[in-house]
């Protein structure tokens, strides 16, 4: 697949490498041309001297033929933009723009443009190594009604039916990760110390889950 990526900075050049090590065709662009010394002397992709929003310089770049474009420059107005003109004008499938203000991240989903919010996904990373245990939010769809969560199984629940963790469209048990492995949650599985669970629970019953969790079935 070819690839676009706008913006050569940290994340932009780590992540044309690796797209490349993938073995994909890329582009990369960037307005300033010493951003290009972040590439390593025998990266073979494309590199385009310009905005990830301008015509000209998205169809040097291969966008006609692109199956996906990320903009990851330092400009959440930019990535968006790079994103639109990318999926509406040439109908690229595949499309991301990394943003800094999570507040827009929902606005701009429901354009139809998926984001990554860096300042949310960092600070949930870090808030998953401060509290280990606690809960953590994988996903929230853009409405704010379903979020997939991540929990720790409570050591009471070993060797019970994890079946009680299901209740109609308020809560439902996705999957599990066990001895380093995942698995999709079935209606027969049983807890075990250590399990790590994935849930999907819809706004009104984070409460309730939580009470489900923290009593012995």
């Amino acid at each position: 697949m070819h690839v676009i990526v706008v913006g050569c900075g940290r994340v932009g050049s780590e992540l044309a490498v690796s797209l490349e090590e993938a073995g994909h065709s890329v582009a990369i662009i960037d307005k300033t041309r010493n951003a290009f010394r972040r590439l390593p002397e025998n990266w073979a992709g494309q590199t385009v001297l310009g905005y990830g929003y301008d015509r000209e310089h998205l169809e040097e770049a291969g966008a006609k033929d692109a199956g996906a474009l990320a903009a990851v420059t330092s400009g959440d107005n930019s990535n968006v933009l790079s994103a639109r003109i990318a999926r509406e004008n040439y109908q690229i499938p595949n499309v991301v723009a990394r943003i800094y203000d999570p507040r827009r991240a929902v606005i701009y989903q429901r354009l139809g443009i998926p984001t990554v919010a860096t300042v949310t996904w960092t600070t949930d990373q870090v808030m998953r190594r401060l509290f280990p245990d606690s809960a953590a939010t994988d996903w929230t769809d853009p409405s704010g009604t379903l979020s997939l969560i991540e929990r720790s199984l409570p050591g009471d629940w070993a060797g019970r039916s994890l079946a009680q963790l299901s209740e109609g469209d308020r809560f439902r048990l996705v999957s599990i990760q066990r001895a380093g492995q995942a698995r999709i949650a079935t209606p027969d599985l049983v807890g075990q110390e250590g399990d790590v669970l994935v849930l999907m629970v819809h706004k009104d019953a984070a409460t309730e889950l939580d009470g489900r969790l923290g009593v012995a079935p």
